[in-house]
Protein backbone atom coordinates (compact mmCIF):
# COMPACT_ATOMS: atom_id res chain seq x y z
CA UNK A 1 0.00 0.00 0.00
CA UNK A 2 1.37 3.38 -1.03
CA UNK A 3 1.79 5.76 1.78
CA UNK A 4 0.10 8.69 0.38
CA UNK A 5 -3.15 6.37 -0.24
CA UNK A 6 -3.05 5.55 3.67
CA UNK A 7 -3.13 9.17 4.50
CA UNK A 8 -5.38 10.21 2.92
CA UNK A 9 -8.01 7.28 4.03
CA UNK A 10 -7.06 8.32 7.97
CA UNK A 11 -7.38 11.70 7.08
CA UNK A 12 -11.01 11.11 5.52
CA UNK A 13 -12.15 9.13 8.62
CA UNK A 14 -10.66 11.29 10.73
CA UNK A 15 -12.67 14.28 9.10
CA UNK A 16 -15.77 12.31 8.86
CA UNK A 17 -15.37 11.56 13.03
CA UNK A 18 -14.58 14.82 13.72
CA UNK A 19 -17.59 16.51 11.81
CA UNK A 20 -19.55 14.11 13.66
CA UNK A 21 -18.02 14.52 17.34
CA UNK A 22 -18.05 18.14 16.77
CA UNK A 23 -21.73 18.04 15.74
CA UNK A 24 -22.55 16.52 18.42
CA UNK A 25 -20.61 18.87 21.12
CA UNK A 26 -22.68 21.54 20.06
CA UNK A 27 -26.05 20.12 20.55
CA UNK A 28 -24.74 18.90 23.71
CA UNK A 29 -23.62 22.51 24.54
CA UNK A 30 -27.18 23.54 23.26
CA UNK A 31 -28.86 20.86 25.80
CA UNK A 32 -27.06 22.60 28.41
CA UNK A 33 -27.62 26.22 27.75
CA UNK A 34 -31.37 24.66 27.65
CA UNK A 35 -30.78 23.31 31.06
CA UNK A 36 -29.65 26.35 32.65
CA UNK A 37 -32.34 29.09 30.81
CA UNK A 38 -35.25 26.13 32.38
CA UNK A 39 -33.60 26.06 35.55
CA UNK A 40 -33.23 21.81 34.90
CA UNK A 41 -30.90 19.67 36.21
CA UNK A 42 -28.76 17.65 34.12
CA UNK A 43 -26.49 14.98 35.28
CA UNK A 44 -23.33 15.40 37.40
CA UNK A 45 -22.07 12.44 35.95
CA UNK A 46 -22.39 14.77 32.48
CA UNK A 47 -19.52 17.47 34.18
CA UNK A 48 -16.41 15.36 32.81
CA UNK A 49 -18.11 15.27 29.00
CA UNK A 50 -18.71 19.09 29.39
CA UNK A 51 -15.64 20.17 29.72
CA UNK A 52 -13.72 17.48 26.86
CA UNK A 53 -16.32 19.04 24.43
CA UNK A 54 -15.63 23.27 25.19
CA UNK A 55 -12.34 22.42 24.88
CA UNK A 56 -12.53 20.47 21.78
CA UNK A 57 -14.79 23.35 20.89
CA UNK A 58 -12.22 26.10 21.70
CA UNK A 59 -9.64 24.13 20.05
CA UNK A 60 -11.33 23.73 16.82
CA UNK A 61 -12.75 27.54 16.99
CA UNK A 62 -8.73 28.80 17.34
CA UNK A 63 -7.91 26.88 14.49
CA UNK A 64 -10.48 28.07 12.57
CA UNK A 65 -9.66 31.61 13.40
CA UNK A 66 -6.08 30.40 12.38
CA UNK A 67 -7.01 29.09 8.81
CA UNK A 68 -9.54 32.01 8.90
CA UNK A 69 -6.46 34.28 9.07
CA UNK A 70 -4.05 32.22 6.54
CA UNK A 71 -7.01 31.38 3.88
CA UNK A 72 -6.38 34.48 1.80
CA UNK A 73 -2.55 33.97 1.29
CA UNK A 74 -3.58 30.37 0.29
CA UNK A 75 -6.38 31.49 -2.77
CA UNK A 76 -9.12 30.30 -0.50
CA UNK A 77 -12.38 31.83 0.75
CA UNK A 78 -11.75 32.87 4.43
CA UNK A 79 -15.27 31.95 5.92
CA UNK A 80 -15.79 28.65 4.10
CA UNK A 81 -12.44 27.65 4.93
CA UNK A 82 -12.85 28.55 8.72
CA UNK A 83 -16.28 26.97 8.88
CA UNK A 84 -14.70 23.74 7.16
CA UNK A 85 -11.73 24.34 9.89
CA UNK A 86 -13.84 24.10 12.71
CA UNK A 87 -15.66 20.97 12.08
CA UNK A 88 -12.49 19.05 10.48
CA UNK A 89 -9.84 20.58 13.19
CA UNK A 90 -6.04 19.88 12.62
CA UNK A 91 -6.57 18.00 9.38
CA UNK A 92 -8.00 21.40 7.55
CA UNK A 93 -5.03 23.54 8.59
CA UNK A 94 -2.64 20.71 7.31
CA UNK A 95 -4.51 21.05 3.95
CA UNK A 96 -4.38 24.06 4.43
CA UNK A 97 -0.47 24.57 4.78
CA UNK A 98 0.08 21.47 2.51
CA UNK A 99 2.74 22.63 -0.35
CA UNK A 100 1.18 20.15 -2.53
CA UNK A 101 -1.98 21.85 -3.04
CA UNK A 102 -0.58 25.13 -3.58
CA UNK A 103 -1.44 26.19 -7.24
Amino acid sequence: MNLKFIKRNIFTFVKILSTMLITSAIGLESWNIYAVITNSNLPSSLNPIFWIERFAMTSHFIESIIAAFYATSRKKTPIKYATYTFFVGTIGLLELFDQENDY
